[in-house]
């Protein structure tokens, strides 16, 4: 370093200025990353459908004493995401059953928030009938998916080169035709039963609404990537700089102490001047 500096004075000015020089070009590369993203987030418009109002049909099968009630909800398949049964006021040991012949991925924790580490794609099932055995009576919850795939619903993010590629990738994300998408539920009791427990199907239907570039609060990612590069070359040249100030301070103190040598060198080789 020493030979380095004796041979070009201003080589710590230069290794300063190329050490500024790239941590500003690191930060707005950062910086314009922020401001010219390729990731576009999309919402989607649910549109929710309560079925509570289709009255069931009874059939008592006497050799098995037993009545099964049938409800048939024509549900939309056009972007259908979510399936979700609610059945109450059920007898002892009721069977409940939700039927779909295009099937539906459904899991006792679907739908729970509670839920740690849960997670549909890897625990659902995919079945054209779900069935819940309600043991001692009272309300019975199924919730279905149409598919486990989440950019069909509740929003996403797609990667695209512009606004109109966003929108197209977005759109085959979401555009889904659930068929058949007729939902049957069967309730099956114990007995022969005249009153029906209460059921209600909802079923959701989601559809691309808006997209919009993904932004982050640019000066302030800029101050932390700022610090994150400065913090990295502080890493590599802080070091470098302090073996030099000290290799130059412990110089300085050699050359002091050589000249104090040599003074008192030259006092001891001439002491008749000093007592002249």
């Amino acid at each position: 370093m020493r030979k380095a500096l004796a041979q070009n004075p201003n080589l710590l000015r230069t290794l300063l200025g190329l050490s500024f020089t790239l941590i500003f070009m690191l930060s707005y590369a950062v910086y314009g990353a922020t401001i010219s993203p390729s990731y576009f987030l999309y919402e989607t418009d649910a549109t929710v459908t309560v079925h509570d109002d289709i009255e069931p049909v009874r059939i008592y099968q006497d050799d098995q004493n037993t009545t099964t009630w049938t409800w048939s909800i024509p549900a939309s398949g056009a972007n259908l995401t979510w399936v979700n049964l609610t059945a109450v006021e059920l007898s002892d040991n009721a069977e409940v059953r939700l039927i779909n012949s295009a099937g539906l991925f459904s899991h006792p924790l679907l739908g729970i928030s509670s839920a740690d580490g849960f997670s549909c794609s890897e625990d659902c099932y995919l079945n054209s009938t779900h069935t819940v055995l309600a043991e001692d009576g009272g309300e019975v919850t199924i919730n279905a998916l149409t598919s486990t795939d989440p950019a069909r619903r509740s929003n996403g993010t797609v990667y695209a080169k512009t606004t109109d590629g966003a929108i197209d990738k977005a759109r085959n994300a979401i555009e889904y035709t659930h068929s058949p998408s007729l939902v049957r539920i069967e309730i099956v009791e114990t007995g022969n039963r005249t009153t029906a427990p209460t059921t209600t199907i909802t079923t959701v239907n989601e559809a691309f609404a808006s997209l919009e570039p993904f932004s982050v609060d640019t000066a302030t990612e800029f101050m932390w990537a700022l610090a994150a590069v400065v913090g990295c070359f502080s890493m590599v040249l802080v070091p470098s700089f302090t073996v030099y100030f000290a290799a130059n301070a412990k110089e300085k103190r050699d050359a002091v102490r050589l000249a104090n040598s040599e003074k008192e060198v030259e006092e001891a080789l001439n002491p008749s001047e000093e007592t002249a």
